[in-house]
């Protein structure tokens, strides 16, 4: 993706002391491998009308999805809420694959079967019909192409570029249940879950279902959003939220020295009553600690200050972002 680094708060990092913030990969710790992806799930969607049918649902442009990319997406309510994301991608012409947070397939896939109507198109669960996993560094396949979101075959198994993190290599790897599992050493999904973190790009989860508008968890600059396609649930709200200028809440890195969870409110230390943001996804730090990605008003972000759970609850220092906001589209 092209853009412009923002020049705004959502760049900003805290001016107190980040000496205690583990910043990088740990030594010693492995640098590369394949973790199994047991947090999340897989909705197909089969029939000649798969593609037109997403392309009135979803935040993307599924109908000019090829069979060499994916597209990161999400699924809003009408007030333009995100109930779900998605890494989608084709395994064939009427095949599409949606991978999304286990603990919301169910009530994903029944809020997306009640529009299918007429359209040929068929939604089912298919989580156990296909093996998901992660891979890290030297475990990314080099044909691989480099560009975000591309997609590269061999046999069954379809593999996706994701978001790097901590400068290293990154691809989603799915494949039907009985395929053999990717070479590359074993690297636990908490090891995973922290680089999912450290990319700096949301998955949604249970705990923060209709929190957020696409932009406030930056869809928009990380691939997740086309604004030049139809109509879609939210879709007027996301753009009047895009073109209005009145998108007041962003995604930041953060790091505690406690833990944290998705769907914790976020406290500035002058304000003990309102939040100010909400933590969208956590993970433990391999060297201590927990990082998380915090949607906040950027009027907090840019004063400092920020406390989960609480005004007095556990200090969250920023971390700055690992890829460009978007100026404009």
């Amino acid at each position: 993706m092209e853009g412009r680094r923002g020049t705004g708060p959502a760049m900003i990092i805290d001016a107190m002391s980040t000496s205690t913030i583990p910043s990088s990969i740990p030594d010693g710790l492995a640098t590369s491998g394949v973790a199994p992806l047991s947090h999340l799930g897989v909705i197909r969607v089969e029939g000649e009308d798969a593609a037109k049918f997403l392309q009135g649902q979803l935040t993307q442009d599924f109908a000019v999805l090829g069979q060499s990319e994916a597209r990161l997406a999400a699924f809003c309510s009408a007030k333009g809420r995100m109930q779900a994301s998605f890494v989608g991608f084709k395994r064939s012409p009427d095949e599409i694959l949606l991978v999304c947070s286990r603990d919301l397939l169910a009530t994903t896939l029944k809020r997306l079967s009640m529009f299918v109507l007429r359209a040929k198109a068929k939604l089912s669960d298919a989580s156990g019909a296909y093996a998901l996993f992660g891979l890290v560094g030297s475990a990314v396949p080099p044909a691989l192409p480099p560009a975000l979101w591309s997609l590269w075959r061999e046999g069954e198994s379809s593999v996706v570029r994701l978001y790097p993190a901590e400068g290293l290599p990154r691809a989603l790897w799915v494949a039907p249940a009985q395929t053999e599992a990717p070479a590359g050493d074993a690297m636990a999904e908490s090891l995973w879950q922290w680089l999912d973190v450290r990319s700096g790009v949301a998955t949604l989860s249970q705990p923060v279902f209709e929190a957020f508008v696409p932009q406030m968890l930056n869809y928009e600059s990380v691939g997740g959003v086309n604004f030049k396609k139809g109509c879609y649930p939210g879709q007027e709200v996301v753009a009047r939220s895009q073109f209005r200028g009145t998108l007041k809440r962003r995604a930041y890195l953060v790091h505690a020295q406690a833990p944290v969870a998705a769907g914790q409110e976020v406290f500035h230390d002058a304000d003990a009553e309102q939040a100010c943001g909400t933590v969208v996804q956590a993970a433990a730090h391999p060297s201590g600690g927990f990082d998380a990605i915090v949607s906040l008003q950027t009027s907090a972000a840019a004063q400092g200050g920020l406390h989960a759970g609480s005004a007095d609850g556990p200090a969250l220092q920023l971390l700055p972002l690992p890829y460009p906001l978007l100026d404009d589209i």
